[in-house]
């Protein structure tokens, strides 16, 4: 990190820190990581015409109340139990129906408002949506909040299919992937805008995955809004990889090319052990250069939406941070280096909003979380940007996670290629406030 650096800086690196700004990142990092503010408003991104589809899915999430009633529904539980539980452990029952109620209502005014313009809408919940609900569609509106939209996103392969997020619980959801929250009420607005043309395409830019190797299983496993246990994800991974052998008739699959999984990522891939607490080992290879190997807390490969994410709090310096290594560069080089607060505070900002970028740019950015370097073990870049990233697992049990919600089974000879391609482009709807 930053402070790792400090005592070998020169007078005119600490300079530059103090001048603040992309030049000073790019003179500690190596590689700039400047900030993409630029309007994405352009020729290509202007609908030429309206745009009112015939046929829309509605895939809606599953509120917590949803998911408490499911969770303790195969126990036989009274509706009163549930209410008992939930206090025990600290939760309001009055408070999650509230929510879900305020969620349908949201959810009831978008079908309304669909069908009162003669669209034919589906509304699936989330564990009902397949790729038959994506063919069926013209386009797919998703009800909920950053997860739901990334969930929806992840299966719609085609670049002509457009996705619109609403925020249906703009209270409680940050909804950076929806529409502005004020149109949750008001999605009337939002189909007349749409029909006069009053909006214009935003193409996110993807992450498509090839897998290779031994013991490789393609099957994922879907991780819910819910964070499941240690025990109940590897089980899960150790289901679906027997049940993938069974069929095969083989104790191990393998495939010598590289096969494209039918996902894709709109905010990030990680790639890391089951267990947070054990070092994920693996080779790095980006943009087919040299292979490394590295021990680390894992690593994370993200878009330009992602970048707003994830990644940007796994790179993000603290103010704290900051200001030690401006007392250090003041002491080290004599400079009359400020260290009031409106300072401080002016840098870290100015280094945060470099990590990132736009939506829109073709390229991944890679972060290489608490990289273990020794003898052994090296790590030449811990972040940057890249065309292509290949990772060759050395780990146990590890996983390859898309957008915190479908997990595979990524061990030892599992070999993933991470890129990105012109035609996985997402098309969204971007209206101002």
């Amino acid at each position: 990190m930053v402070v790792c650096s400090v005592n070998r800086m020169t007078r005119r690196c600490v300079v530059n820190l103090v001048c603040f700004g992309n030049r000073a990142v790019t003179q500690i990092y190596g590689n700039p990581l400047r900030p993409l503010h630029t309007s994405v408003c352009n020729n290509s991104s202007q609908p030429k015409s309206g745009f009112k589809p015939e046929k829309v899915a509605v895939v809606t999430k599953t509120t917590r109340y949803e998911f408490e009633q499911q969770r303790y529904r195969y126990a036989g539980l009274s509706e009163e139990d549930l209410k008992q539980l939930l206090r025990m452990k600290g939760s309001s029952y009055s408070g999650l129906l509230e929510r879900h109620n305020i969620h349908t209502n949201n959810v009831e005014h978008i079908v309304k408002s669909l069908r009162k313009e003669g669209i034919e809408v589906r509304v699936v919940k989330r564990g009902e949506y397949d790729k038959e609900v994506v063919r069926w569609a013209d386009a797919i509106i998703s009800a909920g909040g950053d997860g739901t939209m990334l969930l929806v996103a992840s299966k719609v392969l085609s670049k002509d299919k457009p996705v619109v997020g609403v925020n249906t619980d703009p209270e409680r959801s940050e909804g950076h992937l929806c529409l502005p929250v004020r149109y949750t009420r008001a999605f009337p607005e939002v189909l007349e805008k749409l029909c006069r043309g009053e909006f214009r395409w935003l193409w996110r830019q993807r992450i498509r995955l090839h897998l290779e190797g031994t013991g490789i299983n393609p099957t994922p496993v879907d991780l819910h809004e819910e964070q499941l246990s240690l025990e109940q994800h590897s089980q899960a991974h150790r289901i679906t990889t027997m049940d993938s052998q069974r069929r095969a008739g083989t104790l191990y699959e393998s495939f010598s090319k590289p096969s494209l999984l039918p996902i894709r990522s709109l905010n990030e891939i990680f790639i890391g052990e089951s267990l947070s607490s054990r070092a994920s080992y693996y080779e790095i290879s980006v943009d087919d250069g040299p292979w490394e190997k590295q021990k680390s807390s894992g690593l994370s490969i993200c878009t330009g939406t992602g970048s707003k994410a994830w990644s940007y709090n796994i790179n993000k310096l603290a103010e704290q941070a900051v200001e030690q290594v401006l007392k250090i560069g003041k002491s080290q080089t004599g400079l009359d280096i400020p260290l009031n607060h409106e300072f401080i505070e002016k840098i870290t900002d100015e280094y945060n909003e470099s990590l990132v970028f736009s939506p829109e740019d073709r390229r991944l950015f890679f972060s290489v979380r608490e990289p273990i370097v020794n003898r052994v073990f090296s790590s030449s870049r811990q972040r940057g940007f890249a065309s292509k990233v290949c990772v060759r697992s050395r780990c146990w049990d590890a996983c390859m996670v898309v957008d915190g919600g479908t997990s595979f089974e990524f061990n030892d000879g599992a070999i993933a290629t991470i890129s990105m391609s012109e035609e996985d482009q997402l098309r969204t709807v971007v209206l101002e406030n």
